[in-house]
């Protein structure tokens, strides 16, 4: 397990110990002013999905050394589809214009024909940020958009569209590492020396940002797609199920479906273990054990063991006491 971030922490708490928490807590909407609140009160309050924000808050602070299952499962798709959109316009319409305005007041362009090479670099290197984004903005979210409204999105299916999203990232840190080298080595010594240090660390900070911006989104952002995805693909088959099990169905109320997930729940196999038994995906099981644990009344493996044996789904000789 890692150490994370719960829903009963107090928000301030998270920002007193890591400064970047701040920029997540913007791109959720979420205004400072909470007082001791906690993650979840704060949360509830501005409207954010709390279990996207401690998805997004703890993949930050573990730097991509979390358990992603784990963190998946608590990610609402729609909500890390808003937190990723807004992270663009912060990115295009705010971070790279700023820098721009900086690097222009600490080199001579007018004088100095290597501080307008380095400025052209800058604009190349913010016009390719702008084209990865845009691509994500007019591809990848637009078919996450349909799998939300539970269709099968047509065209390019999301592998191919992730592998020419990871290459972007790529081109980008390459380009990003070549600016500041360039600025570091070569510009002359005519500058405002502490204006373009500042300016270097601000690069260098952005540089960071966009790292982890494109981490989560080839892991975290990625992972909770493909399992939408299985999810819808799976619908109609399992409309088709539950309405042909319907009749046979014992006086429970359990589906043959849901009786397969309580016999794996008893061999004590986790969600992705059954997930991968039954050929479903983890939040269609979790789904599973909810409307389980609403009919029977029944919420730990234990009581599930008894049911099943009881009822005949296992026998007792191949339960493990």
């Amino acid at each position: 397990m890692i150490e994370k971030y719960h829903a009963g922490d107090p928000l301030s708490d998270l920002i007193s110990d890591d400064y970047r928490m701040l920029q997540i807590l913007s791109r959720f909407n979420l205004a400072l002013g909470f007082g001791d609140q906690s993650v979840a009160a704060a949360c509830k309050s501005c409207g954010v999905d709390t279990g996207t924000f401690l998805a997004v808050v703890n993949f930050v602070k573990s730097g991509n050394k979390a358990h992603l299952d784990e963190l998946v499962e608590g990610v609402n798709v729609g909500a890390l589809l808003d937190y990723l959109k807004r992270s663009h316009t912060y990115f295009v319409d705010f971070r790279l214009p700023a820098i721009r305005r900086k690097l222009i007041e600490a080199i001579d362009c007018s004088r100095n024909q290597i501080a307008f090479l380095i400025l052209k670099f800058y604009d190349e290197y913010a016009a390719e940020v702008g084209r990865h984004m845009n691509y994500e903005n007019e591809h990848v979210h637009p078919y996450v958009e349909t799998l939300l409204k539970g269709r099968m999105p047509e065209g390019r299916p999301f592998s191919e569209l992730i592998h020419q999203h990871q290459d972007n990232h790529e081109s980008i840190e390459k380009s990003s590492a070549e600016l500041k080298s360039i600025i570091i080595k070569y510009y002359p010594s005519d500058s405002n020396a502490t204006l373009l240090n500042e300016v270097l660390m601000d690069i260098y900070m952005m540089e960071e940002e966009l790292l982890m911006h494109c981490r989560l989104e080839d892991t975290l952002f990625a992972e909770s797609v493909v399992r939408l995805e299985e999810e819808v693909r799976q619908r109609p088959a399992r409309a088709e199920e539950e309405s042909d099990t319907a009749e046979d169905s014992a006086s429970d109320g359990l589906s043959e479906r849901e009786k397969e997930v309580i016999v794996e729940v008893v061999k004590g196999l986790s969600n992705k273990e059954i997930a991968e038994n039954m050929f479903i995906s983890v939040n269609t099981v979790m789904t599973h054990r909810r409307n389980i644990s609403r009919k029977l009344q029944i919420h730990s493996p234990a009581g599930l063991t008894i049911y099943a044996i009881v009822n005949g789904l296992v026998k007792l000789d191949d339960v493990k006491l």
